[in-house]
């Protein structure tokens, strides 16, 4: 286990390119089961879960060849289809949340697909309903033993059908239109989820010969058809990463350039840090964020407290909620944080408590947050990072506090974030990491 040390309270400077998307990573990668031609992927970010997917891929038998730095080639035209009832397959594909997005290719392919109940953050319950519901309504059988928490669907052959999702989830959404462009017939998908990464898988099967309309739009329409081929396909910044960047310059009143960050794909991003009063300016398809002492949220036309809550896309992301929530504890001003989607994640709050943060947790889904504004600076502390986005809010409290902090559990922010020191210290931050 590995910590890292933080020396806070300095201000950096700079300029940072983003990580490839990593939720786009996690279903592109899975897309190239669909096809035995060869698949050429970049801009792939080197983190630990698409590199354990990039193993569990390997290991059923695809080629993987390492072209440069954050691209890779894969083929898999030799699958090895007794690796998914193995005890390896059990033990490393319940350890990555994101293999579920196997299952629908493979589904789609060869007429099975296994997985075991996938891991990953701690942030309360994630169900996969939606995806085997509407492999289901595919034609698929399934079953699930509940002693080994194994589950299977098993097709001779997938048939197009209508369905309506029960939520638009992106991973299921990911997941059934995987398995549906090779299906028999014409598959509609109601309440798809919409957001970048999903348009851009739509856009990638339709590269490789797949017929997929209604691309950024919540109906999608699938023609199946008999195969697939091969095509190269380039990974989205990640818009997650770009927020966390923002929280880093905010909390250490620093100035930043944030390069190349696909300003059409932001979505609601750059509107909600606006409304808690963060400057940020689009210079071509940059984002320059000055140095600010202070800056005062927003309240709502009729003088009542700004909420920032959680939506499907075109709403705000989930994943920044934790971000949001950080750069509050030093605005003017308060903030409720409405976290919709997941129980658990607000929890991490009690460190920013111990830290000197003025912060109300109402229930498992909100929090309120008094803002500082400045006068009182947050305190370093130890402390352990509970998920991948906890983690990053974290190490950006630390970043701006006084003192030294040490944050315990670093794999869960390795998880989501390439080499996040390193960065950290290209633009004068002082991190040092620490294996135990």
């Amino acid at each position: 286990m590995a910590s890292f040390k933080i020396e806070g309270g300095h201000k950096l400077s700079g300029t940072i390119t983003p990580q490839g998307a990593k939720n786009e990573a996690l279903q592109i990668i899975c897309a190239v089961l669909l096809t035995p031609k060869k698949v050429v992927i970049d801009n792939i970010p080197d983190i630990i879960d698409v590199n354990k997917l990039i193993f569990i891929l390997g290991e059923l038998g695809v080629k993987i060849e390492k072209l440069a730095p954050n691209s890779y080639s894969f083929q898999a035209d030799e699958i090895n289809l007794k690796y998914l009832e193995s005890a390896d397959f059990k033990r490393d594909g319940s350890s990555l949340r994101g293999s579920i997005m196997i299952v629908g290719p493979l589904l789609a392919r060869f007429g099975k697909g296994y997985i075991p109940r996938p891991g990953g953050d701690k942030i309360g319950r994630r169900r996969l309903d939606t995806h085997f519901e509407g492999f289901i309504r595919l034609g698929a059988k399934f079953r699930y033993n509940r002693e080994e928490y194994f589950y299977g669907v098993e097709a001779e052959e997938l048939y197009g059908t209508e369905m309506l999702l029960d939520e638009a989830s992106v991973t299921g959404t990911a997941n059934i239109l995987m398995a549906s462009v090779l299906a028999t017939g014409t598959t509609t998908i109601y309440n798809a989820a919409c957001e970048p990464y999903i348009q851009q898988l739509c856009k990638m099967l339709n590269s490789m010969g797949a017929r997929i309309s209604g691309v950024g739009s919540n109906l999608l329409t699938i023609e199946g058809v008999s195969d697939l081929g091969g095509c190269r396909h380039r990974i989205l910044p990640d818009m997650i990463e770009i927020g966390s960047w923002i929280g880093v310059a905010v909390m250490t009143q620093s100035e930043l350039t944030i390069k190349d960050v696909s300003w059409k794909d932001l979505g609601q991003i750059p509107t909600v840090f606006r409304k808690l009063g963060i400057k940020l300016e689009r210079k071509g398809d940059d984002i320059y964020i000055p140095a600010q002492e202070s800056y005062e949220i927003q309240n709502y036309i009729d003088g009542s407290v700004l909420t920032v809550a959680d939506a499907p896309w075109p709403g705000f992301t989930p994943d920044l909620l934790s971000i949001v929530l950080v750069i509050a504890t030093q605005a003017k001003g308060t903030v409720l944080i409405h976290q919709k989607m997941f129980e658990s994640r607000l929890f991490f709050v009690d460190k920013l408590i111990d830290m000197g943060a003025k912060v109300i947790l109402s229930d498992p889904h909100r929090a309120v947050v008094i803002g500082h504004d400045r006068k009182s600076q947050l305190k370093a502390t130890k402390m352990s990072s509970p998920d991948i986005r906890a983690g990053i809010s974290l190490l950006i409290a630390a970043l701006s506090a006084k003192g030294t902090s040490i944050i315990n559990n670093i794999e869960q922010i390795d998880r989501g974030y390439e080499n996040i020191e390193a960065r950290l210290k290209s633009i004068g931050a002082r991190i040092e990491r620490i294996e135990d």
